[in-house]
């Protein structure tokens, strides 16, 4: 089954991968280049159709044999020779699978994966952190890229050839004119004062006998740029910096060659860059590090003649290889149309919100400003409107940010000139073309979708066209929100919020592999705590010592933002089975229920103290002091203030999460294998309930504070006891028939009230608030026109008006209800990793069918149902049949629960079960694992 070159052909290759282990993984990384973790954890996935895995082997080229090891783990840790910088070893893996008669039979072999360090130690470098020197430097926002270059010689071609390379600022480097690799925003973003990733690439085939030249372009980027809601900058400092390094192996010998004081530095084409104006380039500019591109005629400005670069005064201690997948161009999108105003500009549709820049070939006479302005909305004028990203200027009341997310380009008109900023980025559906007097064509623009390379690995589909394309905007939304970090929005502020990750998670951890992501993005929370055990609202951030003394300092450390320290391990934990999540942020978890139990013991609110001079003793339980944010956003409430939030009593939302997260260390700790702390935390937990339950609830359990959010985190959040649980989940559905059938919660809650009603017996109700097309609603966002979530119930307002931003995820956490009620998979209590699975689908408003698929650790879960005889025209209640496919993994049990039937549980294979439709008779669980 080979062809002539003795290629196995694609057939027997695709044979192999399903008679083989598949999803070969190091450190959660499908492209473990560069690493700086010597015992890197290696895992897979059984071949398709195991039953159980009994045993495997793994083999690599550098010796390392484990042996046949009888063990159903799909996931080790490296155990061969100890690992140095440099080195690399491929290793590959076979499984035995026992059948359901116990006949044991072993796999094929599967693909071998490439494992390669970096370099661990600062001994490893003889490069020098170089830059430009600057006698000026420019406002942000105004300062131009600065092009690195060192021409070299060498004796012949290597044969083995790596280039390492990191910035203070964001970098591309080229050799020979021929760029290096396809990652984007390179060296990305963290915690750069502690934590600055290396990039490395094999440049082998780059590079030539004789003369060769390595050409770095440098520019602001999170380094020193303007950044955030705040547009704060120089977060790092105030010069940027290169460090490369390539080594060389030939026939002649070892040959490092490294940024010094040699290199030399000219401008470039980009007058400026920075990721939230924009960027300016004028291609007349001449780089004197490269020659001039025929066709410029002459024309523009010259830049300065090379001069050599200054040495910078550089650590070498927070460099640290990949945790995550890289930032790439994931996707291009044509437009879907081209119009023309009247005032000349031309607008273009690309038809999908998205995070990232275009990619411009047609760009107008010499000499002649083509300006690019980007937006998620159109005015009244049909033009693109940024009015509704524009930040305030907190210094400034009644002042606001300019909003950015402009380009402009100054052709040379040389042969095969081409625009693509790729050293800013945008959020936009629509890009306003200005100065520009030929006609644009569909070919002449496109749209690039830039993101972190997250592999998809869940999937959702139903009868219901709304919901599908519901579940597809809030899948757009991820993806325009997770470049480097998963940010809040991708225009108007590009933060790594706490408050937002923490809600979306559980969602974004069954749609795409975020295990490398968030664990990457967990570093720099943990690098930004405070000494006093606070958790910053954004990381990355410059850390503590400058966090802390912002003028918007005091806003860190509110309950449902800090938590995310706890919560996102956990649920990451519950995806991934992996448990070192958990041991890596145990200490800043401490360190954080630290703080709010110190709050909570020491601290009572001003107005509780007054009309209760001697505290009572369940108040050392309550934290009802400091800044919180509260449920945030509620519709029809008022407008934020913060400032006013510094004295606001928000005790009965934080002493909620205080419960929940003391509730998740105390399962952490027992994961751990913390048995005494488990206990003592489990036992805080439960004095937090009762207190709760004391302060919050009236003699007849009805909860005193009566909103939608407050009642949903009462029952999500087990904050009363069991016989109060019909009272508030009766005054919750109160509220909401109250307020026309429509939600009431703001940010904090809206995750947990459809699961919440679901699981206490008003299923119905929960479909009907899905279903609600009429604002506040999820599909009026799709009614609408939405191709993303927005911030705001009314991110487009029934004139057609925009407000905020049009790209947030975290109301999208609604569809894994989707996943979990209505077409019915979930995860079961106490099981991490999908080794335990429960399938139940609770279908309703008219679902005639549902289909969702998830690849877990152990393989691709599947279910799907549908119901015949037409009997969910009016709800599946009124008869029909419904039948459902189930597909399970190796290693993986599940639990069948079907309307007025036994539960069944199943093991790996294919299964199909036909049930009668009738009343809902679900078990509850709640949709969120972290519950």
């Amino acid at each position: 089954m080979a062809n002539e070159a003795g290629i196995p052909s694609n057939r027997t290759q695709e044979f192999r991968r399903m008679t083989a282990p598949t999803r070969l993984r190091a450190e959660h990384l499908s492209e473990a280049m560069g690493l700086t973790i010597t015992v890197p954890r290696l895992s897979w996935t059984p071949p398709a159709g195991t039953a159980r895995q009994t045993a495997y082997r793994i083999t690599a080229d550098n010796g390392w044999d484990t042996g046949k090891v009888d063990s159903a783990a799909c996931a080790i840790p490296y155990g061969g020779p100890a690992l140095h910088s440099r080195d690399r070893f491929e290793w590959r893996v076979r499984t035995w699978n026992a059948d359901e008669h116990g006949t044991e039979s072993p796999s094929d072999w599967s693909e071998p994966m490439p494992v390669e360090l970096g370099l661990l130690h600062a001994g490893d470098w003889t490069a020098q952190w170089i830059g430009p020197e600057e006698p000026e430097i420019g406002a942000p926002g105004e300062r131009p890229g600065y092009a690195l270059t060192k021409t070299f010689t060498l004796p012949a071609a290597p044969h083995k050839a790596r280039a390492y390379a990191t910035a203070q600022g964001i970098y591309e480097l080229f050799i020979n004119g021929h760029r290096v690799g396809d990652q984007q925003l390179t060296p990305g973003s963290t915690s750069y004062n502690t934590t600055l990733q290396v990039q490395a690439h094999d440049v082998t085939g780059l590079l030539r006998e004789g003369t060769n030249t390595i050409r770095a372009i440098l520019t602001d980027g999170w380094y020193r740029g303007s950044f955030g809601y705040t547009r704060d900058a120089d977060m790092y400092g105030k010069h940027t910096a290169l460090l490369a390094q390539l080594e060389l192996e030939s026939a002649a010998g070892t040959q490092i060659i490294g940024t010094d004081s040699s290199w030399l530095v000219s401008a470039t084409e980009i007058l400026s860059a920075d990721l939230m104006s924009g960027q300016r380039v004028d291609f007349r500019t001449a780089d004197g590090g490269n020659p001039r591109q025929p066709g410029t005629g002459g024309t523009g400005a010259r830049a300065p003649k090379p001069r050599h670069v200054v040495v910078r005064p550089g650590s070498f201690g927070e460099l640290t290889g990949p945790l995550a997948p890289p930032t790439r161009v994931t996707q291009e999108l044509a437009p879907v149309s081209i119009t023309r105003l009247s005032n000349g500009h031309q607008v273009v549709d690309f038809g999908q919100n998205i995070h990232g820049w275009v990619r411009l070939t047609r760009l107008g006479l010499p000499g002649e400003t083509v300006t690019l302005e980007y937006g998620e909305s159109l005015g009244a004028d049909g033009d693109v409107t940024r009015d509704h990203l524009r930040p305030h200027d907190f210094r400034t009341p009644g002042a606001f940010h300019d909003a950015g997310q402009v380009d402009t380009v100054i052709s040379s008109r040389a042969e095969g000139e081409v625009f693509e900023p790729r050293h800013t980025t945008h959020g936009f559906q629509y890009v306003s073309l200005q100065g520009l007097g030929e006609d644009l064509q569909p070919g002449d623009i496109t749209g690039c979708l830039v993101r972190t390379d997250l592999e998809r690995i869940g999937t959702f589909h139903c009868s219901d066209q709304r919901l599908n394309k519901l579940h597809d905007i809030v899948e757009w939304s991820f993806l325009g929100n997770s470049c480097e970090v998963p940010t809040d929005c991708p225009q108007r502020e590009k933060a790594g919020w706490t408050g937002d990750w923490q809600l979306f998670a559980p969602t974004a951890a069954y749609l795409y592999d975020v295990t490398g992501f968030s664990r990457k993005w967990l570093r720099d929370v943990r690098a930004d705590q405070w000494d006093n055990g606070i958790i910053a609202n954004i990381s990355p951030s410059p850390g503590p010592a400058v966090t802390s003394a912002e003028f918007m300092g005091f806003t860190n450390g509110s309950a449902g933002w800090g938590d995310a320290i706890v919560m996102v391990p956990w649920e990451v934990y519950l995806a991934s089975g992996d448990a070192a999540i958990l041991a890596e942020n145990w200490e800043a978890m401490q360190r954080w229920l630290g703080f709010v139990r110190t709050t909570a013991e020491n601290k009572r609110h001003a107005v509780r103290a007054a009309a209760r001079p001697t505290p009572a003793p369940h108040e050392q339980y309550l934290w009802d002091t400091g800044f919180h944010f509260g449920e945030w956003m509620e519709p029809d409430g008022p407008e934020p203030d913060l400032f006013a939030a510094r004295s606001a009593d928000h005790g009965i939302v934080a002493t909620a999460y205080y419960r929940h997260t003391t509730d998740l260390m105390a399962r952490i700790a027992g994961v751990l294998g913390l048995d005494a702390e488990a206990a003592g935390l489990a036992e805080l937990s439960d004095r937090i309930q009762e207190s709760w339950e004391t302060e919050y609830l009236d003699p007849s359990g009805r909860v005193t504070h009566a909103t939608q959010a407050n009642c949903v985190r009462a029952l999500a959040f087990h904050l009363v006891s069991p016989g109060h649980r019909p009272t508030v989940t009766s005054q919750l559905a109160d509220l909401i028939r109250g307020a026309g059938t429509h939600l009431g919660t703001g940010f904090l809650a809206t995750p947990y009230l459809l699961p919440v009603l679901a699981d206490n017996g008003e299923l119905d109700l929960a479909y009907e608030l899905l279903m609600q097309d009429s604002e506040p609603s999820w599909l009026t966002m799709v009614e609408r026109g939405a191709t993303t979530m927005w911030e705001l119930w009314n991110g487009i307002d029934a004139n057609g008006t925009a407000h905020q931003s049009l790209n947030h995820y975290s109301k999208g956490a609604v569809v894994s209800f989707l996943h979990r009620y209505a077409a019915g998979l979930r995860q079961a209590p106490g099981s991490a990793g999908w080794e335990r699975i429960i399938i139940e689908p609770r279908p309703g408003a008219g679902l005639t069918s549902a289909s969702t698929t998830h690849h877990g650790p152990r393989g691709l879960i599947g279910v799907q149902w549908t119901v015949s005889d037409g009997a969910a025209l009016e709800g599946i209640q009124d008869g029909g049949v419904l039948t459902l496919s189930a597909a399970i993994p190796a290693g993986t049990t599940a639990e069948v629960r079907l309307p007025g039937e036994p539960a069944v549980v199943v093991g790996p294979g294919h299964h199909t079960f036909p049930a009668a439709t009738g009343a809902d008779t679900a078990q509850p669980e709640l949709m969120r694992s972290t519950l």
